[in-house]
């Protein structure tokens, strides 16, 4: 089995230190085999808000594969904004905004949507495509795939009507060629998983989408703060949704998918008592 923290939207600068400090010791005293952070990680990208950000990722387990979301990009430095977006992203957080990770079980690629051009929204490039299919297609058939994310590749089933990432079906096909079985994404603070085949009829093979709520933020919206933890076992997965209850982060709703032939198919469905 394997074990991945995924979290999401930490806004450093709007955030509850008393939530960063009890995730911490959470995901300390339980590691999971891979951490990952799906964009978001500062409010509004200035130093003092990367530095708090560097110092809370320190802490936590390793290994850690983090991507940029648009907060991560300057918004009223207008020439940091356009001529070193992500200065010091690559600074305080981690030089590569494309990271990959793998061992036996599984593969991980980070890809960076956030755009200068744009101030919420993001975007997937050519360029971006075709090292999806580049990245994944060489690496072994038993390798569970995975794609890391901040901008989402679909909406929330109750919010239809939210913007997704630009060149969403360019991007879709080339996770489609991939091979990719799971995508980590944030941005809207919204915590949900479904089969992006169900929503993009174009989709000709079984994707798994699975979103993050704000781990940390003030910036709620209608939601708890939480974060997922996802159990990857031979059958398939499990993603729990751990949300903060006033004193910590609970379990609060798990869904489970077996993975058969190539297709997911959800297993179990159930709310868990606080």
């Amino acid at each position: 089995m394997k074990r991945i923290a995924h979290l999401s939207d930490l806004h450093f600068g709007r955030h509850d230190p008393i939530l960063a400090e009890a995730l911490v010791a959470q995901l300390q005293a339980a590691p999971p085999d891979l951490t990952v952070i799906s964009g978001d990680l500062t409010q509004r990208a200035r130093r003092r808000q990367f530095a708090a950000a560097h110092a809370f990722l320190s802490r936590l387990p390793q290994p850690l594969l983090t991507v940029p979301g648009n907060h991560d990009v300057p918004l009223y430095d207008v020439t940091r904004r356009f001529l070193r977006p992500l200065a010091r992203y690559r600074r305080y957080v981690c030089r590569n905004t494309e990271p990959a990770y793998a061992d036996e079980k599984i593969a991980v690629l980070g890809i960076n949507t956030a755009r200068s051009a744009t101030f919420s929204n993001g975007r997937i490039s050519y360029a971006q495509a075709d090292a999806i299919r580049t990245h994944f297609l060489r690496l072994p058939a038993d390798r569970m795939r995975i794609l890391v994310a901040h901008h989402p590749l679909m909406a929330p089933p109750a919010m239809p009507d939210l913007k997704i990432v630009g060149r969403t079906a360019m991007a879709l096909e080339a996770i489609g060629e991939a091979g990719v079985h799971l995508v980590l994404s944030g941005h809207y603070h919204h915590p949900f998983t479904a089969d992006l085949a169900s929503i993009h009829t174009a989709m000709r093979r079984s994707v798994l989408i699975v979103e993050a709520g704000t781990a940390i933020s003030l910036r709620l919206r209608e939601e708890p703060n939480s974060y997922n933890f996802i159990e990857l076992t031979a059958a398939g997965l499990r993603c729990t949704v751990r949300a903060w209850d006033g004193a910590t982060f609970a379990d609060a709703e798990s869904v489970a998918y077996d993975l058969i032939e190539g297709s997911w198919v959800p297993a179990v469905a159930r709310a868990l008592a606080p």
